[in-house]
């Protein structure tokens, strides 16, 4: 890890960075010489930081900060090590960390070591989740009153429409992403195909399949972090945010998983397109859970205005063969690769919560043998079917109430994310849909 600062003596500075409860990045920024003080020793700020609302405040009525005397954890380099940020003027290392307590235990209110948690417990089973991302995200122009596509760096136009699978609306912004390419490579995050899609300004990148779902999580919160820094330096912004424009579709995270034994099999390839009893179980514990844990995948208020009927979002609690109206879908293909496809997730997701309830609930499915209701096939907006919480405050109040959850996610965690979304809900009540729209673009 130090020898990354030897070979790059040209990095004055390092950030060091953990994911809160929102997959915003905090931390601190060092100069380099002081660099081996943090991987050695750590670096030190409050339990608080990591469940901060959506502006970075603390949460009023958490014990953490004056019951508890906001006491400091203790943050320690992950296994990913220094890599650059190729969105900086100046060359700067990432250095990303994740919250221990002072006796080296996990504090188990960092999202990271819930997904940690999980992926341990698949281990335990002689089990490996497979996962692989799809990361939708807007390039937006807001320099101005309103916000639309920006301006072709080629030809100087904006095209104010939906261009679905236009090589011409990618080749129209090819210096930035032939820019965002070169960073991935440089920050080793597998980007894989990119797609224009039916949004303003709406752009797809899917990221490869990866045997290390702790890895995976990462990927794609350091790619939200790369695609927003590297737009500002192309003069336009990047957007996660889940529906920043009424009349198009929103971004999704659409997360793709199957699971391997200890001989590598894939554990839900039948030899044919239906998939094991194993695939049926894992695609029930989602669907048993999805109710309850809708606030990791909609953790906003703008995200429930992706889930409406019609959209390319689902509303649906169902699952069904290359139904992509359904909320877990199972693709067509090879059986060998047979997998799920877990489609509830907005862009504006915390990629490490997201991982640990879907994961989390695919093992609770196999755990107890469940069953799902038939799949669905044709529309599945039109059919009476059990509904995804259509509310940020029914979300909140079903991961609060749930009985389910806490077999996978921590409950400090449980009880920090409720207290986070419950202010931000009192505070963003306050607001104009223009203050609200402009909170979202930049932090989501």
């Amino acid at each position: 890890m130090k020898d990354y600062l030897r070979k790059h003596p040209q990095v004055r500075t390092i950030r060091v960075a953990a994911a809160d409860l929102n997959g915003q990045a905090r931390g601190k920024r060092i100069p380099s010489r002081y660099a081996d003080k943090a991987v050695k020793d750590g670096t030190r700020f409050p339990f608080s930081v990591l469940s901060l609302d959506i502006w970075g405040e603390d949460i009023d009525d958490s014990p953490m900060v004056f019951e508890q005397g906001d006491q400091d954890g203790v943050l320690k380099p992950t296994e990913r090590g220094f890599m650059p940020m190729p969105w900086l003027e100046a060359p700067t290392a990432l250095l990303p960390i994740w919250m221990f307590r002072e006796n080296g235990q996990p504090y188990e209110g960092d999202p990271r070591h819930a997904l940690n948690a999980v992926v341990k417990q698949y281990k335990k089973r002689g089990l490996t989740p497979v996962v692989a991302m799809e990361l939708e995200f807007f390039l937006i122009d807001d320099s101005g009153k309103t916000l639309q596509v920006p301006s072709s760096p080629r030809s100087g136009k904006r095209r104010k429409a939906a261009e679905t699978l236009s090589i011409r609306a990618l080749d129209a912004f090819d210096t930035f992403f032939t820019d965002l390419y070169d960073a991935c490579e440089a920050m080793d995050i597998p980007a894989d195909t990119s797609t224009s899609e039916t949004g303003l300004g709406q752009f797809e990148v899917n990221l490869m399949h990866c045997d290390d779902a702790l890895r995976a999580a990462d990927d794609a919160w350091l790619f939200k972090m790369l695609v927003k820094g590297l737009a500002r330096r192309h003069g336009f912004a990047a957007s996660f945010m889940a529906k920043p424009y009424a009349e198009y579709s929103g971004s999704g995270l659409h997360t793709h998983f199957s699971v391997l034994d200890e001989a590598g099999d894939n554990i839900f390839d039948s030899g044919g397109p239906k998939g094991t009893a194993a695939l049926k179980h894992a695609v029930a514990g989602c669907l048993a859970a999805m109710s309850d844990s809708t606030l990791v995948f909609a953790p906003h208020e703008n995200s429930y205005e992706r889930l409406v009927p019609d959209k390319h979002a689902p509303t649906a609690i169902c699952w069904g063969y290359e139904n992509r109206t359904a909320a877990v879908r199972i693709p067509a293909g090879s059986p060998a690769a047979r997998r799920i496809e877990h489609r509830v997730a907005g862009g504006d997701v915390n990629p490490y919560l997201m991982l640990a309830t879907i994961l989390g609930a695919a093992l609770m499915g196999m755990e107890d043998e469940l069953e799902p209701a038939s799949p669905v096939s044709g529309n599945a907006y039109a059919m009476d079917l059990p509904q995804i919480p259509a509310t940020w405050e029914a979300a909140i109040d079903a991961f609060e109430n749930s009985d389910m959850l806490s077999r996978f996610l921590p409950k400090e965690l449980i009880r920090n994310f409720v207290l986070t979304k419950r202010q931000e809900m009192h505070y963003i009540a306050e607001l104009t849909p223009e203050e609200r729209v402009e909170l979202y673009l930049d932090t989501v």
